[in-house]
């Protein structure tokens, strides 16, 4: 079983914790992707980035001295948002720590895809971005097929825990013996499940933590995932979506 992740905007440098093991899969690409953004004047990155004035001048100002290289964080710490919080790997066994090296994946629109062991320094560049690099339109159009060349799902179990901007860079290119299911957190408003963005990182981050504890393989025990926020509810799911309630605990 393969399971994929979503970066997060949030990043940091982390050289203490844990070593860096392997470098990203596809750092040629990332670094096309960088002499294409060092390209571009100010306004430009501001406008592809939708930050404040602040946030663009701070980033803008590390795009031009940044080095994919140097001072490099094992993905799995580099990224810092909810999701990443709650999985809280700087926690895990030695047992969890492979595990999630050999299943769990993160898709990006600026590394392609990387191991939590991937070497990477922080960046600003969602997948759906409006970038061009070598003739290709967009980030979806760059990274093609070989995103999902990269996941050699071998059992043909992909587990989708990522955002749907990031999964769609895997989708189209499903084989006829890959099986993707989807995990989805929502919370029941008037009676209809609903998707709440905060919550649902946080079970994204705690399932990770879950599945890597307990070296789930399989999705009737991903069902199982033990939490006091939420329940498996067997009636919404289906054969491609695993649907887990909010116990309403903390409203």
């Amino acid at each position: 079983m393969k399971i994929i992740i979503a970066p997060t905007k949030k990043m940091v440098v982390n050289t203490d914790d844990f070593d860096v093991l392997s470098q990203p899969q596809y750092l040629d690409d990332a670094q096309a992707i960088l002499q294409v953004l060092k390209q571009l004047t100010y306004e430009q990155a501001k406008a592809m980035w939708h930050c404040s004035d602040k946030l663009a001048r701070e980033n803008f100002a590390w795009l031009q001295e940044m080095s994919l290289t140097q001072h490099q964080t094992p993905a799995i710490l580099g990224y810092t948002g909810i999701q990443y919080q709650y999985m809280a790997p700087d926690l895990f066994t030695a047992p969890a720590l492979d595990y999630i090296q050999a299943n769990l994946r993160i898709l990006t629109g600026f590394y392609g895809i990387l191991r939590p062991f991937d070497g990477v320094v922080p960046y600003r560049l969602e997948m759906q971005s409006a970038v061009a690099v070598n003739q290709t339109a967009n980030l979806y159009q760059f990274w093609g097929d070989r995103l999902h060349a990269a996941l050699q799902a071998n059992d043909g179990l992909i587990l989708n825990l990522a955002s749907q901007e990031y999964a769609k860079a895997i989708t189209p290119y499903l084989t006829a013996d890959e099986h993707m299911v989807d995990v989805v957190f929502a919370s029941l408003v008037n009676g209809k499940p609903k998707v709440k963005a905060t919550f649902a990182k946080m079970a994204r981050g705690e399932m990770v933590r879950y599945l890597a504890e307990n070296q789930i393989s399989d999705l009737a025990d991903v069902a199982k995932f033990d939490h006091p926020d939420w329940h498996f509810d067997a009636d919404r799911s289906t054969a491609n979506q695993l649907v887990f309630i909010d116990n309403g605990h903390r409203h």
